[in-house]
C-alpha cells in the first residue's frame, strides 16, 4: 500500500505552484477547473513519482493561525545532503521566507530547517 497523494487548499494557487516548481523541483500538470463548483487544481509531481494535489475554491476559508494546530502538519523533502539543506534553506531566506529553525540535527537524528512556504505551510527541508 503507498499514499497516492496528498492534497491541500490554498488561495493563490499560481504563486503556490510556482513555489513548489522553483524550490523543490516540482512538475505541474494543466490546471483543471470545474466549471460548476469553480474548484482549481494542480498535480505537482516529484522526482520520487510523488503528487501532491494544490487546490483552490471561490469558499475556501482560512483555517487557525497557529504553528501547533491539529491535523497536517508539515510536508517535509529530502534533498540528500547538508550542503543542499543549508543552501536551500539559505535561498528561500533571501527569497524572504521565514526560516522557523534550522538548519540544525535534531533530537533524533535528522539534519534539517523548517520554513513557512506560501500561506504559512510549514515545509522541513531534510538531508
Amino acid at each position: 500500500m503507498k499514499i497516492e497523494h496528498i492534497a491541500m487548499y490554498v488561495h493563490d494557487l499560481e504563486a503556490t505552484k510556482d513555489f513548489f516548481i522553483k524550490f523543490f523541483d516540482a512538475s505541474s500538470n494543466t490546471k483543471y477547473h470545474n466549471q460548476k463548483t469553480g474548484l482549481e487544481t494542480y498535480f505537482l509531481s516529484f522526482e520520487d513519482h510523488t503528487r501532491l494535489e494544490i487546490m483552490t475554491r471561490p469558499d475556501t476559508v482560512s483555517s487557525e493561525e497557529s504553528l501547533f494546530k491539529t491535523g497536517y502538519t508539515h510536508l517535509a523533502f529530502s534533498v540528500g545532503s547538508k550542503e543542499k539543506v543549508d543552501t536551500l534553506t539559505s535561498q528561500l531566506e533571501q527569497e524572504g521566507y521565514e526560516i522557523l529553525s534550522g538548519p540544525r540535527t535534531t533530537g533524533d537524528g535528522y539534519y534539517e530547517s523548517c520554513i513557512l512556504g506560501p500561506e504559512g505551510n510549514q515545509i522541513e527541508i531534510i538531508e
